[in-house]
């Protein structure tokens, strides 16, 4: 089978708003796998015996079971509960959910990386404690894992092809349904697999550049 360049010209458009929907998936369900992360950590570090263990048997729970099974609960399971979620939400929440439990333990990595005369130095200072957490650990840990953060973010864009399990229509469902349209898959399968490769080798610098940064610090 030879390769259609004509054909392949009139579905890029269709996979380029594939993309666009991947890109939004990632990105939200980053910026949610942040936040959130951030509260398991903290969470995580409460003072209250049964606050802190409760919170790491269900960072535990998250980062066991496997991500198309959450998405699979979210949507299909939610609705009885009363809870409907559009596809595209429910591929959001699902992945920033699964990721947190990840952040949650590179932030918890970053924090006990903060030298002990920090802590020490807020305690002889009097600091409030959201002074603490806002001005000096947090800014001090955040700067440490920044490249493991961006790992993750990559990670989660290759893991985004999931979402159409749950009928999002991201990069891989546009060329998905070209394919069965034209009965003809070479082509748009293979530009998917190049649009992920180069938007991770592009990321992938980025986080290298990250690192090189970060690490004189």
């Amino acid at each position: 089978m030879s390769w259609d360049w004509n054909y392949t010209g009139e579905f890029l458009p269709d996979l380029l708003s594939g993309l666009r929907i991947t890109v939004v998936a990632t990105v939200l369900g980053y910026l949610l796998a942040l936040a959130l992360g951030l509260v398991w950590t903290l969470l995580r570090r409460s003072p209250n015996p049964f606050v802190s263990q409760t919170t790491r048997w269900v960072i535990e729970f998250i980062r066991s079971t496997p991500l198309l099974v959450q998405l699979y609960f979210i949507f299909f399971v939610f609705p009885s509960f009363g809870l409907t979620l559009g596809p595209l939400t429910a591929g959001i929440i699902g992945l920033g959910l699964h990721y947190s439990a990840y952040t949650a333990e590179v932030y918890r990595a970053g924090i006990e990386d903060v030298p002990r005369g920090q802590w020490e130095a807020t305690v002889a200072l009097n600091l409030p404690r959201r002074r603490v957490w806002q001005d000096v650990i947090l800014p001090q840990a955040v700067r440490k894992v920044v490249p493991t953060l961006g790992n993750y973010l990559i990670a989660m864009f290759k893991d985004s092809p999931l979402l159409l399990a749950i009928n999002v229509i991201e990069l891989l469902g546009a060329a998905y349904q070209v394919g069965t349209e034209t009965l003809r898959f070479l082509e748009p399968i293979t530009v998917v697999g190049l649009l992920f490769v180069l938007v991770s080798v592009v990321s992938s610098i980025i986080v290298r550049r990250l690192e090189r940064r970060y690490a004189t610090y």
